[in-house]
């Protein structure tokens, strides 16, 4: 089967070598023994690794040639840290710090700032709702988290959210063989706000007829964008009751609509 050339900052990926377990601790032990050239084989021998962590970041449109750069420099990281005596792979300890190395470079180089203080209340949720799921065995309703913490759910939410990666407009979202739609396909255009002020009011006003538990359910599934299994545990009832309820609550929203 022929190879495809993919060139990433000039190497031709098609013809990368990939080292035995053997040859690498060869390598490493020659590189404790002196020889100069043991570790320029080790980085070479590797390059696969820093591109097999690589394709999870090819859906942001960044240069891969950087991220590759990037990469290698965790590699390297790895290859100068790593102790043989400890008997684990090098990949398994390869991979969090070339991973780390590439979302540090993506972190440091992203044109989206979030605030300190947003980030600290991020963390300290992360960690109440650990210690809360040891205890009770199940997650912590965002409310309660909000008043133990003397803050808002919405303020919860956009801490959170503030972890994430953010997503490329062009990002798919839904592809069934025939057209792919994209975010960008599904932006609300704001020409269409005073068009659509109408729809949002019957909406919700077709809402609130909704007895609490379902217009409770519509809310954390549609606008703070839990999974069933979350709200069926923070009600205490099953996910598949959820489901049921959810399918329920928007056939009755239907009707009203029309």
């Amino acid at each position: 089967m022929a190879r495809h050339k993919v060139e990433i900052s000039g190497v031709n990926t098609a013809n990368l070598k990939v080292l035995t377990s053997d040859e690498m601790v060869t390598l490493f032990n020659q590189m404790k023994e002196g020889d100069p050239f043991a570790k320029d084989k080790l980085v070479e021998g590797n390059l696969k690794l820093v591109l097999s962590i690589l394709k999870k970041f090819s859906y942001r449109g960044e240069n891969m040639d950087d991220l590759f750069q990037v990469g290698c420099i965790g590699l390297i990281k790895a290859i100068d840290h790593f102790d043989l005596s400890h008997e684990v792979k090098f990949s398994t300890y390869a991979v969090p710090m070339i991973l780390g190395e590439v979302k540090r470079y993506l972190r440091d180089n992203n044109s989206i700032r979030v605030s300190r203080s947003t980030k600290d209340l991020a963390y300290l949720v992360l960690r109440k709702k650990e210690e809360y799921i040891k205890e009770h065995g199940m997650e912590p309703n965002l409310d309660d988290l909000a008043k133990e913490l003397n803050t808002t759910t919405f303020d919860i939410v956009n801490a959170l959210d503030a972890l994430k990666d953010p997503i490329s407009m062009f990002e798919p979202i839904y592809s069934d063989g025939g057209d792919t739609i994209y975010l960008v396909d599904q932006m609300e255009d704001k020409s269409l706000q005073d068009k659509n002020l109408d729809l949002r009011m019957s909406v919700e006003n077709a809402l609130r007829e909704l007895p609490n538990r379902e217009q409770y359910i519509i809310d954390q599934r549609f606008i703070m964008g839990k999974t069933q299994m979350e709200i069926a545990k923070e009600l205490g009832i099953s996910q598949a009751q959820i489901s049921r309820l959810e399918k329920y609550s928007i056939e009755k929203l239907k009707k009203k609509l029309k």
